[in-house]
């Protein structure tokens, strides 16, 4: 009888898989805010454990406190203003509708009011392409475009600690400890490395699948492996033109 496989443990969402809430600070999310402009100033710059982004601690004129991902460039005591009279310059929060076309955004709400949603990891930056009949076209850091409300808000500028991935690990206790800060499994290992009685494509004297690597979407758990109803498997077909200059 074979055995329950990692996908199904972790999807259990015991302790093993969780994320640690050892180290959190607060949820990164703008303030619901109705006046035309509000002022505040960056009072602290944090870590979070199992962020890659900075966390800005923002304290407002009200007293009201509330924490967002850092943009690269904003330091501590710098004044930061929200609303639809804000300044469209580096760490100010606006609507879509008041930020200029071609302007570097971040943090951006993909609902008005939501706090914040897209675009929050260390180093990345969306651009607004265009604007028209109350919607904006965004260009995503995956070069894919959305269309949102204008009434969505966002932060000018990009969002800090970008170089992150330039400082090589060096070894893999490193690599365990930046997992373990987000709920990751580290080692991973393979399914063919496995005996049979731990995943389907285990077992056997050489290292294969030894079936169909396409799954069917409604497989059961414990055969839902590899690749779930893929459109299409292997190597991308290059098509020549003969004679073509």
């Amino acid at each position: 009888m074979g055995k329950r496989i990692i996908p199904q443990r972790r999807g259990k969402g015991g302790l093993q898989w969780r994320a640690p809430k050892k180290g959190k600070i607060a949820p990164a999310k703008y303030p619901v805010i109705k006046a035309e402009l509000v002022k505040g100033y960056v009072a602290e710059i944090l870590h979070e454990r199992g962020r890659t982004a900075p966390l800005a601690r923002i304290e407002l004129e009200s007293g009201e406190v509330f924490y967002t991902v850092a943009a690269h460039g904003l330091s501590k005591g710098q004044v930061i203003e929200i609303g639809a009279a804000a300044k469209p310059t580096i760490g100010n929060i606006l609507p879509l509708a008041k930020i200029p076309e071609g302007t570097t955004i971040c943090n951006i709400e993909l609902e008005p009011g939501d706090g914040g949603r897209l675009v929050k990891t260390g180093g990345t930056s969306a651009l607004l392409f265009s604007q028209s009949g109350g919607k904006s076209i965004i260009r995503m850091p995956s070069g894919r475009t959305i269309t949102l409300s204008n009434k969505c808000r966002a932060m000018i500028g990009s969002v800090a600690g970008g170089g992150r991935l330039e400082k090589p690990l060096l070894k893999a206790g490193k690599s365990y400890w930046k997992h373990k800060a987000k709920g990751k499994a580290y080692p991973r290992v393979r399914g063919v490395a496995m005996a049979a009685v731990y995943h389907p494509f285990g077992g056997g004297r050489h290292q294969h699948p030894g079936k169909s690597t396409s799954t069917p979407r409604n497989a059961p758990p414990g055969r839902k492996v590899g690749h779930i109803a893929p459109r299409k498997t292997g190597r991308k077909k290059i098509t020549r033109v003969v004679g073509v200059k």
